[in-house]
Parts: structure tokens; C-alpha cells; sequence
């Protein structure tokens, strides 16, 4: 069970979105879908969902392709940043349809979940605030129960206690009713605790793909004078540095074989955020 991408390119015009894309979402993972504003996150969610359907590669949803397949495509679920309901429609009733779409969908705990986030289900779509609707849309994804449940963007507009409130949700959801789960977004250092795996896209490729705990572990900084930092990671693989004055930290990705450390710098942990800032800065 598993969506698998295979060598999927996408243009628009002379612009390439995406660009020889493979990768496998497995079943009962939480994914991070990580890239910068216009790395091809949402147009690679939108194939996947067969919201765009003309592009070349292929894409499997459980063996199957998956365009034009409604039977697969019923085991998936795009929380989009755009809004695609009707202004005038009420979130009651989104929740109402969206029943008869996905039948697993949990309308008692949709309601429930509505007033956690103090969202009026009365209200129409289009008289709500950007993070109301983000979070209208939000509950209607988590709810569906969709075995392949994407989130794009999902904290879009939220306030801290909002945005915590999301995290507990997933981790909960997810807890009840294991199953895929791709959260896209560019805020990496919130919901890196809730990832699993990693897929990191630049300008359209994939640049990594790999557990969390792989990547993070792949990674360290060399913090200190910087003569010193510059010195001792000549022969490394460098992706990145802060200088503040005389100081630098250098960021190395490699598991290099660091037992032997002068005592004038220090070796810090990576973490994901910091780690995809590097991969993806101007001109990776």
C-alpha cells in the first residue's frame, strides 16, 4: 500500500514546476513534504490528486494509476491553500457533503473539533477569516479519514495557540486511525517533531528524501574562531555558515569521523530546520 511518483515532470508555459520527480509515500507514515515558496509542493500534490492530470511520469496510488481513477482516488484527501468551496456555503454543510464523498468521514467529531477551535459552522465558508477558513478546511482533511490524508499548508493564518492545537490533532488522528499522512509547509521547526520522513524539493527536483532521525544525524555544526572552523573542516563537505565577528559555525553534512576535536571549537547538533535552510539557500 503506497503512492509511488515515478519520473513525473511538470511545465507551465517555459516554467518547470517539477522536474523528474520519484519518491513513494508508504502507508501509515507521517510525511513532511518540505520545500521553499515555489519548490513545486503544491503542484506535485495537485497531480497526486488528479486535480492536474496533464503532465509526463506516472503516478500509482496502491498499483493503480492514478489519474482519472475515481476508485483510487477515493482513498485520497487534498487540504489545498485554495479555497475551493463556494463563499456562500455553510461549514455544516461542507461537512454534510463531504460525508457523502468520503463516508468514513466523522461528522460528530468534525463538530467536536469545531468547537476545540471555536469555529461557528453556521458561518459560510467566505465570511470567515483566512485562519478560520484554514481551519474549517483542516477539520473537513483530518476527519475524512482518507488513507492518503495530504495538508497543504495547514497553519496558514493560525495563532500559536491554533497551530498547537492542529499538531495534537494529527498526532491524535493519527494515533486512532493510523494511516499517510503529508503535511506540506516551509515552517519546518514546529512540525518537525510530528515527521517521520522527510521529502525535501528544490526547484522542482527532489534533493532529499530520508527519515528524520537520518537526516538530523547526517548533519552537525563546528562552532568556534573562525580560523579555527575553517581549519578543521577543509577536507569536509560544507554546506552552510553563520559568522558573528571573529565567530563562525560551519554546517557538514557527512558522517564524518569527529573523535579527534580541538578544544578551541565545539560540535553542536543540526536540527531539521537549520538543515533544510542550508540545502535549499540561494544558489544549493
Amino acid at each position: 500500500m503506497s503512492i509511488e511518483i515515478k519520473n513525473v515532470t511538470k511545465t507551465f508555459g517555459k516554467v518547470r514546476a517539477l522536474e523528474d520527480v520519484s519518491l513513494i509515500f508508504e502507508s501509515e507514515k507521517i510525511y513532511g513534504l518540505l520545500g521553499r515558496n515555489g519548490a513545486g509542493k503544491s503542484t506535485l500534490l495537485n497531480i497526486i490528486s488528479n486535480r492536474l492530470v496533464k503532465f509526463d511520469g506516472e503516478v500509482l496510488i496502491d498499483g493503480e494509476d492514478a489519474v482519472e481513477n475515481d476508485k483510487m482516488q477515493s482513498k485520497v484527501f487534498l487540504m489545498s491553500e485554495v479555497d475551493n468551496y463556494p463563499s456562500s456555503m455553510k461549514v455544516k454543510d461542507i461537512f454534510k457533503w463531504t460525508k457523502e464523498f468520503y463516508p468514513d468521514f466523522d461528522i460528530q467529531k468534525a463538530n467536536g473539533l469545531a468547537e476545540k477551535f471555536s469555529l461557528e459552522t453556521k458561518k459560510s465558508i467566505g465570511a470567515l477569516s483566512t485562519g478560520y477558513r484554514t481551519i474549517a478546511k483542516f477539520i473537513v482533511a483530518i476527519m475524512s479519514n482518507a488513507p492518503y490524508t495530504f495538508l497543504d499548508e495547514p497553519i496558514l493564518g493560525l495563532d500559536a495557540n491554533h497551530r498547537d492545537l492542529v499538531y495534537k490533532t494529527i498526532l491524535e488522528q493519527y494515533g486512532e486511525n493510523p494511516r499517510t499522512i503529508v503535511i506540506s509547509t516551509h515552517i519546518i521547526e514546529e512540525v518537525a517533531s510530528l515527521l517521520e520522513d522527510v521529502v525535501i524539493l528544490n526547484e522542482g527536483r527532489v534533493i532529499k528524501t530520508d527519515s528524520v532521525e537520518n537526516l538530523i544525524s547526517s548533519g552537525y555544526g563546528v562552532s568556534g574562531k573562525a580560523q579555527d572552523v575553517d581549519e578543521f573542516t577543509k577536507d569536509k563537505n560544507v554546506i552552510g555558515s553563520d559568522s558573528v565577528g571573529a565567530l563562525k559555525t560551519a554546517y557538514v553534512l557527512g558522517k564524518d569521523n569527529i573523535t579527534s576535536v580541538p578544544e578551541s571549537i565545539e560540535i553542536i547538533p543540526i536540527n531539521l530546520q537549520k538543515l533544510f535552510i542550508e540545502l535549499t539557500g540561494e544558489g544549493k
